[in-house]
């Protein structure tokens, strides 16, 4: 079984996880397609997909269309993204699936609103060091593809 996937990271509101997101992409490419590949893409800088060239409400369209067909959410939430907390809540909503990943070692304090919403079940937010990532994942998806 393959699934959909939708990775949420940070583009607008700073690109310095890009290298992380791509790996992140590239793991998760394992367990199904991923609709948004170009999240870990070094040519996508906080301008946003072709320097802002591509219209806001196509982007949010399109996003929020893929965000629907998919069956989980990935979403590394260290940095923190009014985009990727927006998708977080529509997603919620959707009643999707959604994995939450936070790095520790950062400087940042991870939202209430995020840290809060973690159920254990239908949504999740695991704390993790860049060597934990992948197992982190694959542990997650074994369970997802059980179900």
């Amino acid at each position: 079984m393959s699934l959909g996937i939708y990775f949420c990271g940070s583009i607008r509101g700073g690109r310095r996880d890009v290298q992380l997101y791509s790996r992140i992409i590239d793991f998760l490419k394992k367990f199904g397609r991923v609709f948004t590949e170009h999240i870990g893409s070094s040519a996508l800088t906080d301008k946003g997909e072709d320097g802002m060239k591509t219209e806001d409400k196509y982007i949010h369209d399109r996003d929020l269309a893929w965000l629907q067909e998919a069956d989980v959410i990935v979403a590394e939430v260290t940095q923190p993204s009014l985009g990727v907390g927006y998708e977080i809540g529509r997603a919620i909503a959707m009643n999707k699936k959604i994995l939450c990943l936070f790095r520790t070692s950062s400087n940042h304090v991870l939202s209430a609103m995020i840290r809060g919403a973690e159920n254990g079940t239908n949504f999740q937010v695991k704390d993790y060091s860049e060597e934990q990532m992948e197992t982190i994942l694959q542990q997650y998806f074994e369970k997802q593809l059980q179900a």
